[in-house]
């Protein structure tokens, strides 16, 4: 009987769905020709970039408070254990080591670019954070790191400076009446100097998420 039920209710959500989906209308509002329109006064040549961090930057900014705040609950629940010494790791082989320490630098040229590149096609701060965020990861399986303590003054800063710019400059822009309305001739710029500190954040963050309650080795 649960199994009937289980297809019954499953049938029944789907049946609503395909309804819903049936019942939609032709959107009013062409979005993808008005932020092609819009372009020129973004800032950068991307659709995706311009949306992201000019026309609808407001929701940048709270997603990345957020992913913040997930880094801050999970660093609570880890409480007050002691962080995994690095040489308490599992030995790694040394090719293992050598072939991770040997990523670090592309990995962080890969970033980089990423960072540049969002200006004008795919990529941007999140992408090159993500790669950041990998190559951390990367050294700690590899038992080249250890997991990561309650953090410093240094992770702190880094874990929040993104987060703090962005709204600092939101707080800057608020003189001319619309929040994240770029001045258009620093738009580029500005955006730019944004996706620089959400990169280094975003990197720390997604990390931190993995290696504040990174297993400690059996007692």
């Amino acid at each position: 009987m649960r199994a009937v039920a289980v297809i019954l209710s499953a049938a029944a959500f789907a049946g609503i769905v395909i309804a819903q989906l049936l019942r939609l209308s032709t959107p009013v509002v062409d979005l993808p020709a008005l932020v092609g329109e819009r372009i020129p006064v973004s800032g950068v040549a991307h659709p995706v970039t311009a949306v992201l961090l000019n026309f609808r930057g407001y929701d940048t900014l709270l997603e990345i408070g957020v992913l913040l705040l997930a880094a801050v609950i999970v660093l609570a629940a880890r409480g007050d254990e002691p962080a995994m010494n690095p040489a308490a790791l599992p030995s790694a082989e040394p090719p293992i080591q050598m072939f991770a320490r040997a990523t670090t630098g592309p990995m962080i040229v890969v970033a980089v670019y990423l960072l540049w590149a969002g200006a004008y096609q795919p990529g941007g701060a999140f992408q090159a954070g993500a790669v950041l965020a990998a190559m951390a990861v990367l050294l700690y399986l590899a038992g080249v790191t250890g997991n990561w303590a309650k953090p410093g003054m240094a992770l702190r800063a880094g874990l929040t400076g993104g987060f703090l710019l962005f709204l600092g400059v939101a707080a800057s822009l608020l003189i001319r009446g619309v929040l994240l309305q770029y001045p258009v001739e620093h738009a580029g710029q500005l955006i730019l100097l944004i996706e620089a500190g959400l990169t280094v954040s975003l990197g720390l963050i997604l990390a931190s998420l993995f290696l504040f309650l990174a297993a400690d080795p059996p007692r």
